[in-house]
Order: structure tokens, then C-alpha cells, then sequence
């Protein structure tokens, strides 16, 4: 578990997930940013440890198609389920990183696989414009 200032967290990394045409250099391009955060070395979550789950990622001045509110949200097969619109377009600053939660949950041993989730809720309405850092398990007291 990463500590930084009194917290601790478990970071998954944008290349750790599944992207709908990730790999199609005509609708994903994948950039290099350098980010002092990202510096630990475990992905094991703490059995009885509530976590929070938030997605981290900068809104570009060129960000367009992100008028409707977007799904954000995170499965854990028979144990549960959580979901919640998000309006990327109100989000603010622009060109800085944010975190935007998804939700809360307490870790088990026998939690298993868990989904994660960020989903156009309005037709194939194209988006750009957002740069994916990376998804963070904080540990909350």
C-alpha cells in the first residue's frame, strides 16, 4: 500500500485497462505524462479497509462531447454495485489533474475481480478532449 501525506492508496495505471478501441490510433491516442504521484509499488487491498475509488484525469481546453452526463461506476460480482452520473462537462480547472469519485467500498478477502467503469450514457456521441491518468483506491478512516 502507497502512503503520501498520511493517506494510502493503490493506483491503477491507464495502460492496466480495458479501453473500448484502446488500441486503434484512430479513436485513442496514448501520451506520456510525467506525474510524481504514481510512485509505489502494490496493488493488494486490505481485507475490512474501506476504500474510495476515483478516477484521475485532466479536461483539456479542446474537451468536446462531454455535454451529456457520463455513467461512472464499479462492480464487484455478488458483493456490490455502485453507479452515478458525472457531468465532465462542468468539470474545472482545465489543464490541471482531478479526482473524480466513484464511489466507496470496503474490501474483502473474498471480493474477487471488480469492474470499473466510465461510459457515455447518450448514444455514440464522440468525445475528446480527456486525458486518463489512472484510477486511485484511497483508503478511507
Amino acid at each position: 500500500m502507497a502512503k503520501t501525506s498520511g493517506e494510502s492508496f493503490v493506483k491503477l495505471f491507464a495502460r492496466d485497462l480495458t479501453i473500448i478501441w484502446g488500441d486503434d490510433k484512430r479513436y485513442w491516442n496514448w501520451i506520456k505524462v510525467k506525474d510524481p504521484r504514481t510512485n509505489f509499488n502494490t496493488s493488494i487491498l486490505q481485507p475490512g479497509t474501506k476504500y474510495e475509488v476515483s478516477f484521475v484525469i485532466m479536461k483539456k481546453e479542446n474537451a468536446e462531447g462531454w455535454e451529456h452526463p457520463v455513467k461512472l461506476g464499479f462492480a464487484i460480482p455478488n458483493v456490490i454495485e455502485e453507479e452515478h452520473d458525472e457531468d465532465i462537462s462542468k468539470l474545472k480547472p482545465v489543464n490541471e489533474w482531478l479526482e473524480i469519485p466513484v464511489g466507496q467500498f470496503t474490501a474483502s478477502s473474498q471480493a474477487g475481480h471488480m469492474e470499473i467503469y466510465l461510459k457515455g450514457s447518450e448514444g455514440l456521441i464522440w468525445k475528446k478532449g480527456i486525458v486518463l491518468n489512472g484510477i486511485i483506491f484511497r483508503a478511507k478512516n
